[in-house]
């Protein structure tokens, strides 16, 4: 490639003033809405709408009651999209959730009925309540992004995004979600309780019937998300923030510039290839939302627990010592030097 194309390449690549202020606006608004439906749950909502611009899907972990379905069912009607939750049972197939063939016998032929994957965001209820083959059928639809039924391949719709719930206080009747499966989501977000004054705000606003009001603020559309996803893609990169990346993924495997002793006996497995990845399109989403077309190291820094805690495989003695995921992400970040 000559010079002068590689140079209008970088030119087009570059986003624009204007860009960047219609992105702001439109993440603005849907920010908003979120907060008219959601109390509190800031991490949740930076969370959701990081993992919305990135493209990629979120596993959500918490009590019951924490508004989960709630905080999916707002990001749908915040861009105008299309919603379906899924309550994941041990009996639920996978034709349940793709979707399958029914014969007329009026006609003679077969008609095709698609599942409730073919959405535009798609609440999994408990997946880990689910079997491990209708977990496989889900994983395989958010990574091709497309659904096979009958011998015919379904395109499903753009954007694509899958929230997955687990409750991590009930083990009867559920099926644990191995870690490579676990990789496949971009974010793990565990959500906590709400603080009292955002308790009793709950309370006021329930009282007042204001979670039944319509929404005052106008949802995007379906298209100002794919502007905001192709914007994040092209949000500037450098060098020494791939490489600083590149430095925090080894470390977890007991690598990198400064390998942490003894992280062997608390990390039988660290972060793969995926792992940064995800980290540097989480970085870019936030770079983005904070109005900047390009990313800093603290935009590697700021969802570091959600994009990795996932993918540290323990070992048994930190299990049994209780050495939380966050701590070791923690360790890894202060270890590697800052570019």
């Amino acid at each position: 490639m000559s010079e002068s194309a590689t140079g209008s390449r970088v030119r087009q690549d570059v986003i624009t003033e204007s860009e960047t202020e219609r992105a702001t606006r439109l993440v603005s608004r849907v920010s908003a809405i979120f907060g008219e439906r959601v109390v509190g749950q800031d991490s949740l909502r930076v969370a959701l709408i990081s993992t919305m611009l990135a493209g990629g899907h979120v596993l959500l972990e918490s009590v019951p009651g924490l508004a989960k379905t709630t905080a999916a069912q707002t990001l749908a009607g915040a861009v105008s999209g299309t919603f379906h939750r899924i309550q994941c049972t041990p009996d639920l197939m996978p034709n349940d959730i793709v979707g399958t063939q029914i014969f007329n016998y009026a006609t003679n032929e077969f008609s095709t009925q698609l599942g409730p994957v073919h959405a535009n965001f798609v609440l999994l209820d408990e997946i880990n309540r689910s079997s491990a083959k209708t977990q496989s059928a889900m994983l395989e639809a958010m990574q091709e992004k497309q659904t096979s039924i009958g011998g015919e391949v379904y395109p499903l719709p753009r954007p694509f995004m899958v929230l997955a719930t687990q409750n991590p206080i009930e083990e009867e009747g559920t099926y644990v979600l191995p870690e490579a499966q676990m990789d496949r989501f971009l974010m793990k977000e565990v959500l906590t309780y709400p603080t009292p004054n955002e308790e009793v705000e709950i309370l006021e606003l329930t009282s007042a019937g204001a979670f039944e009001d319509p929404i005052e603020h106008q949802p995007i559309t379906l298209d100002d998300v794919q502007f905001l996803q192709g914007l994040v893609s092209r949000v500037y990169v450098d060098l020494s923030i791939k490489q600083y990346i590149v430095a925090l993924i080894n470390t977890t495997r007991g690598g990198g510039p400064r390998p942490l002793p003894n992280f062997h006996q608390h990390v039988r497995v660290g972060a793969s290839p995926r792992g940064g990845i995800a980290l540097m399109r989480v970085a870019q989403a936030v770079a983005l939302q904070e109005g900047r077309t390009y990313v800093v190291p603290d935009d590697v820094k700021k969802l570091r627990h959600p994009v990795l805690r996932h993918r540290l495989v323990r070992t048994y003695d930190a299990l049994a010592n209780n050495v939380a995921p966050e701590s070791l992400v923690d360790a890894v970040f202060a270890t590697v030097p800052t570019p």
